[in-house]
């Protein structure tokens, strides 16, 4: 198949959005639009191609980014469906780092919302062009230009509608293509037969209107269209899409659209705007990364020909086939049999089959090339975010960085035949997902699990007992809190002992400061290099780093730090590394003690909707678990969103009470916003239960 389709018919684009806003559904109508499918799968009914999960399909969510490939207007393209929840925003971002572009889904009556605020600034971060879908025209409350506002106000972006909705909520029939000036319905039920048509008299004007605002933003980003506007000239539709095409893949505009997926209406418009406005790979700067060799950075292109560099993005557990790790290809081609390095780890791999996605069906392959989305079975080394390149051309990609967790949970098997199946399932689920965490509590001796929130843990606790069939007691939610300084100290210690019948000596000195970079900590040698030989500057380095991992107070990880070698003695017959490694543990373990440490605590970025009726008892709940509320606006249909910072501990079971203060109304979404300082009251509740 990929050699049918040059690189320049190719589109790797994400579905990403809000949760609620309908991306698994105009997923599903384009694999029906494209004949992938032939039967329109539904969310609500568990019949969706790519949620096919057991969690996904009972809760009528997407947890996992699944990859489909389909084909429009003689294009290939391959998706990436990804979810909405907030819990799961690591696989919205690995996916977002392999994708050439992104269709952004809003609900036409909420328009933005906070994930989707989330997901557009993180497509901004890695430079995705993006186009926008309004979706839900249909329902009660659907307003276009609303919807586009918010668009405008809460992300600074550009959207530009290149359509307009004839009609809204139960009235809703068709749009208006403002670039061919054409009204184009929908006249069965599949969505199937397209009718098109004058511009109605009802929306003329409106639509009159919005075509030439459109024009006006286009030409402006065209020097010689802005000439032949000016002069009074008629532009051509095909100048328009070529000139907004550019546009788009600079950043300058977001095409919006507008329709109803789950109505049949308006997705195989959506479709030719893929086609027309996001890139093929060859549109995208050639791909930057290190050769280990040399120590250089270099550039891979989007050429078949040019040495093969692939970055592995996700890793998935198949219960038929096994461990699934998928790529994209940057540049060459990776064919199935033969042996490629992962320069990340150094070592080698061979790959035994080559699979396009289906969801989870997939398609066998001898060959993907560059541009393409693939994945393969039996890497044995190779993680998310390593890289595979040719065994001539080594070259790292740059990794994917993933947030840290915010909310934990101790897990316990039932019986001793629980337990090696139990460290089975949390190896593989910390395999697929980089947010989850493992560890062992060295004061009670249980395993530790860490993630995103209350539903991501829930997923895969279910997934523990279901797929991996480990029965285990699961404690209670608790917070990961994390630890810092607030003063500079020092401390000065002497590691003079007998090892193994030898004796080792090492004298290390430490300062440890507030860091001035957020959560970062770093580790800087104030000694020369006639005063401490490298290899026991790295052993003291290694030494204070590996600390970071348990803290003072309470044995959480320790954030915002800076760690300064000041002073190091050593005796050439006695030293060794392991000696300085053990003195600068200590040495950091007496610092922070003596710099006024401090618990942090995760501050959650609240937003809860709302009927106005209920305002008054949900603002007084907040302030009652010490939430900020940052502001509040109106919202269609007599709506009031409320936005506020909320420490984490303070919204465990905010579902339930949400719901019996709204009578079933109201809802909610955080996010993890930032680490703030424990006051002494709470930290002592925490630290000895008072």
């Amino acid at each position: 198949m990929a050699a049918e389709h040059s690189l320049a018919h190719i589109r790797n684009i994400g579905i990403i959005a809000h949760i609620d806003a309908g991306k698994t559904t105009t997923t599903e109508r384009i694999l029906y639009y494209t004949g992938k499918t032939h039967r329109l799968g539904n969310v609500d009914e568990g019949t969706t191609v790519t949620d096919w999960m057991i969690q996904e399909r009972e809760r009528g969510i997407t947890i996992t980014s699944a990859a489909v490939t389909c084909y429009w207007r003689d294009h290939q393209i391959n998706i990436v469906d990804t979810p909405g929840h907030i819990d799961f925003t690591a696989e919205v971002q690995r996916s977002l780092r392999v994708l050439d572009g992104g269709v952004v889904v809003f609900d036409g009556t909420a328009g933005v919302e906070p994930q989707s605020e989330t997901v557009w600034r993180q497509a901004r971060m890695f430079g995705v062009p993006l186009l926008a879908f309004i979706n839900k025209m249909d329902k009660l409350g659907a307003d276009f230009a609303y919807a586009v506002g918010t668009m405008r106000e809460r992300l600074k972006a550009h959207p530009l509608p290149i359509q307009w909705p004839m009609g809204a909520e139960s009235s809703f029939r068709g749009v208006v293509d403002l670039l061919a000036w054409k009204a184009i319905i929908w006249a069965d039920e599949l969505g199937t037969v397209i009718q098109e048509m004058a511009v109605p008299a009802e929306v003329e004007t409106e639509a009159w209107l919005a075509r030439e605002a459109m024009i006006e933003s286009i030409v402006e980003t065209d020097e010689r269209l802005t000439e032949r506007y000016l002069e009074g000239e008629e532009i051509a539709a095909a100048d328009l899409r070529a000139a907004l095409r550019k546009a788009t893949l600079r950043g300058e505009l977001q095409p919006v659209l507008c329709g109803s997926s789950l109505r049949n209406k308006g997705v195989q418009l959506l479709l030719d705007a893929i086609v027309d406005f996001l890139p093929s790979p060859e549109d995208i700067p050639p791909v930057r990364g290190k050769n280990p060799k040399k120590d250089t950075i270099e550039e891979r292109p989007a050429d078949p020909e040019a040495p093969l560099a692939a970055l592995v993005f996700k890793i998935a557990t198949d219960p038929y086939v096994g461990r699934l790790a998928y790529f994209r290809v940057y540049s060459g081609k990776i064919s199935r049999g033969n042996v490629y390095l992962n320069p990340t780890k150094g070592v080698r791999e061979r790959v035994p089959k080559l699979l396009r996605m289906f969801a989870d069906r997939r398609e066998e392959v001898d060959e993907l090339s560059a541009g393409d989305i693939g994945a393969t079975l039996g890497l044995k080394s190779t993680f998310t975010g390593d890289t595979l390149a040719a065994m001539h051309a080594p070259i790292i990609l740059e990794t994917i960085r993933f947030p840290e967790p915010v909310i934990s949970v101790a897990v316990e098997p039932r019986t001793v035949a629980d337990q090696d199946r139990l460290n089975e399932a949390l190896q593989r689920l910390a395999e697929e997902d980089p947010t989850f965490r493992v560890r062992l509590d060295e004061g009670t001796g249980q395993t530790v699990i860490s993630g995103m929130g209350e539903l991501h843990l829930d997923i895969l606790v279910d997934r523990m007992l279901r797929e991996f069939n480990v029965q285990a007691n699961v404690g209670k939610l608790r917070v990961s809190y994390r630890e810092t300084v607030t003063r500079t100290s020092q401390a000065d210690v002497v590691f003079d002992r007998m090892l193994a019948g030898k004796p080792q000596y090492a004298r290390v000195v430490l300062e440890v400061a507030p860091a001035d970079t957020g959560g970062e900590s770093r580790f800087e040698n104030m000694l020369r290099p006639q005063d401490l030989p490298p290899t026991f500057v790295e052993a003291v380095r290694a030494g204070a780093l590996e600390s970071l991992d348990s803290g003072f107070l309470a044995g959480y990880p320790v954030v915002g730090v800076i760690v300064r070698l000041i002073g190091a003695e050593m005796r050439p017959e006695f030293s060794t590394e392991i000696a300085f490694k053990a003195a600068a543990a200590q040495a950091f373990r007496q610092a922070v003690e003596a710099a006024a440490p401090v618990l942090l605590e995760p501050v959650m970025d609240v937003e809860v909707v709302l009927p106005e009726e209920f305002v008054g008892e949900v603002l007084g709940d907040l302030n009652a678990r010490d939430a900020s509320v940052q502001m509040m606006e109106a919202r269609p249909g007599g709506g009031q969103a409320i936005r506020a910072y909320c420490p984490l501990a303070k919204m465990f079971g905010y579902a339930t009470d949400l719901r019996s203060m709204t009578q079933g109304r109201g809802t909610f979404t955080m996010e993890f916003h930032h680490y703030a300082p424990v006051d002494s009251r709470q930290m002592d509740a925490i630290l000895y239960g008072a």
